[in-house]
């Protein structure tokens, strides 16, 4: 077998974290032949919490897990991670507005972004899960100096398959006959989901589906699916957000399949005009261990609008945390 790789999940007694670390344990995100070492991060409230979760790792006795570290400390949690899965944020309180939902979350993830500069493995890979997923994304990465800013990424990975399922559902087809599908922007309801490049079986997508469709159903499903689960059940989506995740980190790693693309929340870096300085969903490719934008796609009018829409309330976003940039 192949040396063990060092995962931390914050927020790891959570119902994100707790559906994460099981599965990264049974090998659903290396692969059956890689050994891995946890490192489970929480608050010191959810200390007990954590030892609960500890002792059902161990009782599965899985074989590919190697170690537990468990920890309310972010430079123990982090030291020599090879791969930092930030899910662990505040969540919005009654009356609460999204600026200080922001402001309150940045206090958390620029102390984690310092702690992961300061002992993580150089080559980490960084995936911020927590919301506002892109713009804690941004703090965390602004606060470690040595590390390149495309180490850091956001997901948006849940809104990429929650989108695909949707379309095979209208097309009455499987997930698996969908290709390059895109979610640009932000992880939030203004997110674009666009469907101009997609296929289904190797058809365009467009072709299939009308217009109407799309932008009446389609585009508003996506966004707003997690408040329909939240509805539904009660509480906000755990098991599709912690699959999600390890799609992201396997794509990331493995790459993506010839002719197909991902969607990765990224440090812009102008591609479509979209202003550098903030994390924002493109289509990418993803080969040995790096992502590369999708360059050259042909963006409509109507496409145009929704691009921008999500930039503008990521650009607000960052104005509302520029404090605690670095």
């Amino acid at each position: 077998m192949s040396l063990p790789v060092r995962i931390a999940i914050t927020g790891a007694a959570g119902n994100i974290g707790y559906a994460l670390a099981f599965r990264i344990a049974a090998g659903d995100m290396f692969g059956p032949d890689q050994p891995v070492i946890l490192h489970l991060v929480e608050i010191p409230p959810a200390l007990d919490a954590l030892s609960g979760v500890t002792m059902e790792l161990n009782d599965c006795a899985f074989p590919l897990l190697q170690e537990i570290v468990a920890t309310a400390d972010a430079n123990e949690g982090f030291e020599g991670v090879d791969y930092a899965l930030l899910v662990g944020a505040k969540p919005r309180g009654p009356g609460m507005e999204r600026g200080d939902l922001i402001a309150d979350n940045g206090k958390i993830f620029g102390p984690q972004g310092r702690a992961i500069n300061d002992n993580a493995s150089p080559g980490v890979r960084v995936l911020v899960v927590g919301n506002p997923a892109n713009t804690n994304c941004l703090i965390a990465a602004s606060s470690a100096p040595n590390l390149d800013r495309n180490q850091f990424t956001a997901m948006t990975r849940l809104d990429h398959n929650r989108a695909i399922s949707w379309l095979a559902e209208k097309t009455q087809t499987h997930s698996t006959q969908i290709r390059r599908m895109s979610i640009w922007g932000n992880h939030s309801a203004t997110q674009y989901p666009d469907l101009s490049n997609c296929t289904v079986n190797g058809t365009l997508a467009t072709e299939l589906v009308d217009e109407t469709w799309c932008r009446e159903s389609f585009i508003p499903k996506v966004q707003k699916r997690g408040a329909e689960v939240i509805r539904a059940r009660g509480a906000s989506s755990a098991a599709s957000a912690a699959s999600a995740a390890i799609d992201h980190v396997r794509t990331w790693l493995r790459g993506t399949t010839e002719g197909d693309w991902t969607s990765m929340a990224v440090a812009s870096d102008g591609s479509y005009g979209v202003e550098e300085g903030i994390v924002y969903s493109y289509p990418v490719t993803c080969s040995n261990g790096s992502y590369s934008i999708v360059q050259d796609l042909e963006v409509s009018e109507f496409s145009r609008g929704c691009m921008n829409t999500t930039e503008d309330e990521l650009r607000e976003e960052r104005a509302a945390v520029e404090d605690l940039l670095e």
